[in-house]
């Protein structure tokens, strides 16, 4: 075997000029620019291209009224479940306090009867329980007296000379409870503050 034979690629048996199967599904050497390939003559007209846009743009507005129409159901929805919620809500908080309530009732059938002493123990009774239910849903009462004035937990009715330079700035007492329900604050003490 002489050089010139190594050198030289190999020739295949197949012929080139006309099978469709050495065609190039694609010249990499030129470069590329979309839509040439599948454009046909009637394509490539103004009028033609006017028609696809409009029909482009008619599927762009029959898909935006959609989404409209999927997120106003979404908002009605939504409202409706928070609406839902909340009727449940205190739907489970009147339903707690029905025992309470059925205690009073009890308690003023009781008292037409009954001494002082046995009507102040009932009413006892039914603080406790109401105040038990109460805590149970998350209601906590604050211990204000004594504590340092907080313009953010108490409301301050009114100042008074304190007894004693320690109490100054502090509460002395409490005109209406403060409460919490779930450590978030729902009625400011009302206090009376030393000064």
């Amino acid at each position: 075997m002489t050089k010139s034979h190594i050198n030289q690629p190999k020739k295949s048996h197949k012929h080139h000029s006309d099978e469709p199967d050495d065609e190039k599904l694609f010249d990499f050497d030129k470069p590329f620019q979309e839509g040439t390939e599948t454009a046909t003559p009637s394509e490539s007209t103004p009028d033609s291209k006017t028609a696809e846009l409009e029909s482009s743009i008619a599927e762009l507005k029959e898909k935006n009224l959609r989404l409209l129409a999927e997120f106003e159901n979404y908002k009605k929805r939504t409202m409706r479940e928070r609406l839902d919620l909340l009727n449940s809500a205190s739907k489970d908080v009147i339903l707690s306090l029905l025992p309470v309530l059925d205690d009073f009732e009890r308690a003023k059938r009781h008292a037409e009867g009954s001494s002082e002493e046995e009507f102040s123990e009932g009413v006892r009774l039914v603080y406790n329980r109401l105040n038990s239910v109460l805590q149970s849903l998350g209601l906590k009462a604050m211990d204000s007296v004594g504590e340092s004035f907080d313009p953010e937990l108490h409301e301050a009715i009114t100042e008074v000379p304190a007894p004693n330079e320690s109490m100054k700035g502090k509460v002395l007492d409490v005109i209406e409870k403060g409460y919490t329900l779930n450590d978030k604050i729902i009625r400011h003490a009302k206090v009376v503050v030393g000064s």
